[in-house]
């Protein structure tokens, strides 16, 4: 029996076909944000805020034996392949080079552009409570806020601290238990 495209609609997983094409895509990062494919290519200011924070939580990240990157998160059952700013993840699961899953991060980071800022404030908010990341920091370079989501649940996250204006300190509460100073932000 001769294949037709008819066919690949009825036996292809949409979900796994786009997550493994995603994963074989040229390029550094390359996101599914709600069943769409986003290149993102962060700005030398971007990339400036994320090493603001990556500095000051490295001395305590190295002691919860974990390793900061911006590493692929998948977040299985629905149409969404995350490559976070920044997170916070244990050493022993960051070797294999797999996709982790949100809630085996310590702390996830997004860094609003005026292009993302919606769907950091929103969508990942949600989705990343939805898949059990501890600690979602989100750092508004467009409101110039920092804002602390913690205790995540299926609803969304059920602590939220701030928005706060950057230039005041956000406490990171354990396993981190260190402020971080947004001022650089």
């Amino acid at each position: 029996m001769n294949s037709t495209a008819r066919d690949y609609g009825e036996g292809i997983d949409p979900e796994r076909a786009l997550k493994y094409a995603i994963q074989h895509h040229r390029g550094e990062r390359t996101e599914i944000v709600e069943g769409v494919i986003d290149n993102v290519t962060p700005s030398w200011d971007h990339e400036n805020a994320a090493e603001e924070i990556r500095d000051q939580i490295r001395p305590r990240v190295k002691e919860l034996d974990c390793v900061t990157g911006s590493g692929n998160l998948d977040l299985p059952g629905s149409p969404n392949w995350y490559v976070p700013d920044l997170a916070v993840a244990p050493r022993e699961l960051t070797k294999g080079g797999g996709a982790l899953l949100p809630d085996q991060t310590l702390l996830v980071v997004e860094i609003t552009s005026e292009s993302s800022a919606e769907t950091d404030r929103v969508v990942k908010r949600k989705r990343y409570a939805e898949y059990g990341a501890p600690l979602y920091l989100l750092v508004d370079r467009v409101e110039k806020t920092v804002t602390l989501f913690a205790e995540p649940g299926r609803l969304g996250y059920t602590k939220v601290d701030g928005p706060h204006p950057f230039g005041t300190a956000v406490r990171l509460p354990e396993p981190f238990g260190i402020e971080l100073d947004t001022s650089g932000l």
